[in-house]
């Protein structure tokens, strides 16, 4: 069945949740920013911007799709989450009017756990992982009769998530190459299967959080150990299961970034662009910095700033250094 349900996330899947959500999710920023202006050498960076999406990530556009095409029980939405999901979520239950509640494990950062609560959300936290979370959120839902919400694997929420895709090929054309943080995999399963080989999408994961890159090595999805500093959003134990047929299908590699490296390319975004990003949208950055992925220098290569639901104290507070031209591609909401 998951692979029946990813053979179903296609162009027209996408195109219609990005009708379906047009009203509730902003059209982000797309910026062209020359490539050594940030000190990498290829033609132009494409950041989107979708740490400025509602609820700070991009999770807000799947969220939405989930709940525009299903009946919403009196019960209202449950998920488990690390947090951006569940903000997603919240905020989506906010705006239309539906109770909401949510599980986050220990490792979820209370910057994330206070912004569920201020979204009026009911937080409840448990177990030391993402799946200790889950399998406490299941059994409330079967117990409440709630609807249920995955942050990855399900079909409306990849969908949901492939929208940001064609808001970038509409804004700028084809990248030549995507790269895509990856934590349960359900950004890189929409966004991949939006360009489906018309671009070269490859995934980035922490070291300590390698579900793509571990079921790419043993052929098949498998668990992993949960660690390191990205690892309150990328902190999915096993690949989910519709995005790995699509990974399988239209994601040319996976790659590993350290934690050093990630830290490194979060503090370069908040002092040469002033972008306030979370761990886990650095990682594109982080890979070509370090030279993980190294592209041609006439690349044209997309970066999904994914997130920026973080503690601003963790951010280097020092200048910032002489501005980089930005050339925007995209309208501002």
């Amino acid at each position: 069945m998951p692979d029946e349900t990813a053979a179903a996330i296609d162009r027209d899947a996408i195109a219609a949740a990005q009708r379906r959500i047009a009203a509730d999710v902003r059209h982000t920023p797309l910026w062209r920013i020359p490539g050594p202006a940030l000190g990498v050498p290829v033609a132009e960076l494409w950041l989107k911007l979708e740490h400025l999406q509602l609820g700070g990530s991009f999770k807000a556009r799947g969220m939405f799709n989930r709940m525009r095409s299903q009946a919403i029980p009196a019960a209202g939405v449950v998920i488990a989450s690390g947090g951006n999901a569940g903000i997603a979520v919240a905020a989506a239950a906010r705006a239309l009017q539906v109770p909401c509640e949510v599980f986050v494990p220990e490792l979820a950062p209370r910057a994330k756990q206070q912004a569920l609560a201020a979204l009026g959300a009911t937080v409840f936290v448990e177990g030391a992982t993402y799946a200790d979370a889950l399998a406490a959120c299941l059994r409330r839902q079967r117990a409440s009769g709630a609807l249920l919400m995955h942050a990855y694997d399900q079909a409306e929420v990849v969908a949901g998530a492939g929208t940001l895709a064609a808001e970038i090929e509409a804004d700028a054309g084809l990248p030549d190459r995507v790269l895509v943080s990856v934590g349960g995999g359900g950004l890189i399963a929409g966004i991949a299967a939006w360009f489906a080989g018309r671009s070269r999408v490859e995934a980035l994961e922490p070291t300590g959080s390698p579900t793509l890159h571990a079921a790419r090595a043993a052929g098949a999805p498998v668990d992993v150990a949960v660690s390191g500093l990205a690892a309150d959003a990328l902190g999915a134990r096993r690949i989910g299961s519709i995005a790995w047929p699509i990974c399988q299908r239209h994601v040319v590699a996976s790659h590993l970034v350290t934690d050093d490296a990630i830290l490194r390319a979060q503090q370069c975004l908040w002092r040469e662009l002033r972008l306030a990003v979370e761990p886990a949208a650095a990682l594109p950055l982080a890979a070509l910095l370090s030279g993980v992925v190294q592209p041609g220098p006439r690349e044209r290569v997309a970066l999904v700033i994914c997130g920026a639901n973080l503690d601003p104290s963790t951010l280097d507070a020092r200048p910032s250094l002489p501005g980089v031209a930005v050339a925007p591609a995209s309208r501002q909401v």
